[in-house]
């Protein structure tokens, strides 16, 4: 059937051209390209009246030409994408205004017509630090009314944990309950970020006003490569290991490894603070395990993105995470599996259970409990998430060891569900790694977590066990340019003779000056445990006059318990030592972050 448009603002030649083009579509194309055309034209309709009736004459209002883009970020992905973000919209005639939500004036929101927001999520659904202030402001009573706001949310986060993207999700909610209008629909994104990201850029780049965006070539994808250095999380460096000791001493119930890896070659460079990533490969004994319960052929070729072909032992073995289990992989097994308990498990209502069930077990657990699913190799693959990169402090300093970069790593094994569980990386690290072999990786920046801008501030340090890593890069950097600020650190760990990491090191530098004080917690060597946050306390009074002296306080290490209970010693001790109310006390630390003096590297 002919469709002709007829009563239209088009010329005759265009008319006939689409009269043409409607002819071909199908209904899902014509379902799609309405949906885009509403969605594109949608901006520019909501400065009301007068936008109608312009359109009414046949033009369309532009939409602003100034992006704001607010990014939280705890390990420094946010503002990677942020960076990017902002090229690829300035590559396309567009003004890019980007901010850490830290530095960003909440009062000022109401004035900003379009607002990208691109946040992680940090442990159990929480903001990032550098995050949490502007969430409050956005959540509370104070925040404004915003009719006039274009926005769209990029979460990111990790589905083998609870709360995924909770905090985008929170962001884009709220916005539009004060009254925003979404620029395009918010993306969730898993550990493997770059191409949803990529492809969410594009989709608000094709809502924005086209007339903005059609003389420029450049893709948000080509943006995203070019502002890549040459070594990066999506093209990591084959470095060789150097050196691989463990730092415990006999009878330890602890392994740590102290490894030295170099960089010749790469171009990389950090800073103390920084993070390095290391893809890991799966352990070959787990892998075995599992292809002996799946009876396919280990040399059977799979496809795991386009152009990479590797036989299926391969790619359980470098590729595809085994040793997980989220939520969403379960949701997807059960369309594939025709086993009725597991269909069971994932019914509506049964959340409870299925946390309960993916906690300590993994992908040969699944395959033993409800069976392989799939009719191919290739099938069952499909669905696997590619295993993450693990990210490690950064335990030296550039300066002091040119062309190396050291990491202090902490095996974990533990038993679950009558198995013995190895960490993927850890043990990587501790059991099959030697010096001449290579890893990938790539460097992390962390502007949340530096040394002052002025050497001559004073640090107060707080990082228990494998948490002492940044710390040593810190000491190492400021040995190097020789600062005369003062230096305190908090260590702790199990006993005194077996688990003292780089003891030597800091007594060295104590001796030379480079560290004014340092407290040690060896929670295991007395009846009574003790640990950091007890000797914070024992100093209260000494700690809130560096405080109050211009400090900055840092903490490193687990975030659920060692962090969180730091975080409320450091609150009773100001306090107490200021003479505060807790709503006061909680302030003055809201306020030390504000400045940067109060940095977290938690996990």
């Amino acid at each position: 059937m002919q469709v002709q448009v007829l009563n239209s603002p088009f010329s005759q030649e265009q008319a006939e051209l689409l009269d043409r083009l409607l002819q071909t579509l199908t209904e899902p194309q014509k379902v799609w390209l309405s949906g885009y055309l509403a969605a594109s034209l949608q901006p520019a309709f909501i400065q009301g009246n007068a936008t109608a009736q312009a359109s009414s004459q046949g033009t369309t209002q532009a939409v602003s030409k100034e992006i704001t883009i607010l990014y939280g970020s705890q390990t420094g992905n946010a503002k990677g994408l942020a960076k990017k973000a902002a090229a690829a919209l300035e590559s396309n005639g567009l003004k890019a205004i980007i901010s850490a939500m830290s530095d960003f004036k909440p009062n000022n929101l109401k004035k900003v017509k379009n607002l990208l927001i691109i946040t992680s999520t940090h442990g159990e659904g929480d903001p990032p630090d550098n995050a949490l202030t502007f969430y409050e402001y956005v959540h509370s009573k104070r925040a404004p009314k915003l009719p006039e706001l274009n926005f769209s949310v990029l979460a990111l986060g990790d589905s083998s944990y609870e709360f995924f993207c909770q905090t985008g999700k929170d962001f884009d909610h709220r916005l539009e309950e004060l009254g925003g209008t979404r620029l395009y629909p918010r993306f969730d994104c898993d550990v493997d970020f770059d191409e949803p990201a990529a492809e969410w850029l594009q989709g608000v780049l094709n809502n924005l006003s086209e007339s903005q965006t059609q003389s420029s070539a450049v893709t948000p994808a080509e943006t995203l490569q070019t502002v890549e250095s040459v070594y990066s999380r999506t093209n990591p460096f084959q470095a060789e290991v150097l050196e691989n000791i463990n730092l415990n001493g006999r009878g330890s119930n602890k392994e740590t490894r102290h490894l030295e890896i170099s960089l010749e070659g790469s171009g990389l460079t950090f800073e103390p603070g920084d993070s390095l990533g290391i893809y890991p490969e799966n352990d070959p004994a787990l892998v075995d395990l599992l292809l002996y319960e799946l009876k396919w052929n280990p040399e059977e070729p799979v496809t795991v993105k386009t152009g990479d072909v590797r036989p299926l032992r391969e790619a359980l073995l470098s590729y595809y995470e085994i040793t997980i289990l989220t939520k969403p992989l379960l949701e997807k097994v059960s369309k594939l599996s025709s086993n009725q308990e597991l269909k069971k498990l994932v019914s509506a209502g049964n959340e409870n259970k299925v946390k309960e069930y993916i906690k300590g077990r993994d992908l040969l657990d699944l395959v033993r409990d409800f069976g392989v699913w799939g009719e191919s190799a290739q099938e069952f693959v499909s669905i696997l998430r590619k295993i993450p990169a693990r990210l490690y402090s950064i335990a030296s300093s550039l300066t002091a060891n040119p062309d190396e970069v050291h990491l202090t790593i902490g095996a974990v094994r533990y038993e679950s569900n009558g198995r013995p569980r190895n960490g993927v990386c850890s043990i990587l690290a501790a059991e099959r790694l030697e010096p001449g072999d290579t890893l990938p990786i790539f460097v992390q920046h962390n502007e949340n977590f530096k040394l002052p801008a002025n050497p001559d501030a004073p640090i107060i340090m707080v990082g228990p066990g494998t948490g002492a890593a940044p710390f040593r890069s810190f000491m190492q950097e400021r040995e190097e340019i020789g600062t005369e600020g003062k230096s305190w650190m908090f260590f702790g760990d199990q006993h005194f003779v077996t688990d003292f990491l780089y003891q030597t090191e800091w007594q060295k530098w104590l001796k030379d000056g480079v560290l004014t004080k340092m407290d040690v917690a060896f929670s295991r060597d007395q009846e009574e445990k003790v640990y950091v946050q007890h000797r914070l306390l024992e100093h209260s009074k000494e700690l809130f006059e560096w405080l109050e002296a211009g400090a900055y306080f840092y903490v490193c290490g687990d975030e659920k318990n060692m962090a969180h209970d730091v975080h409320e010693t450091l609150l009773a001790i100001i306090e107490n030592e200021g003479g505060l109310s807790h709503e006061q006390a909680v302030a003055y630390l809201s306020n030390l972050q504000q400045q940067k003096r109060y940095q977290r590297d938690v996990y």
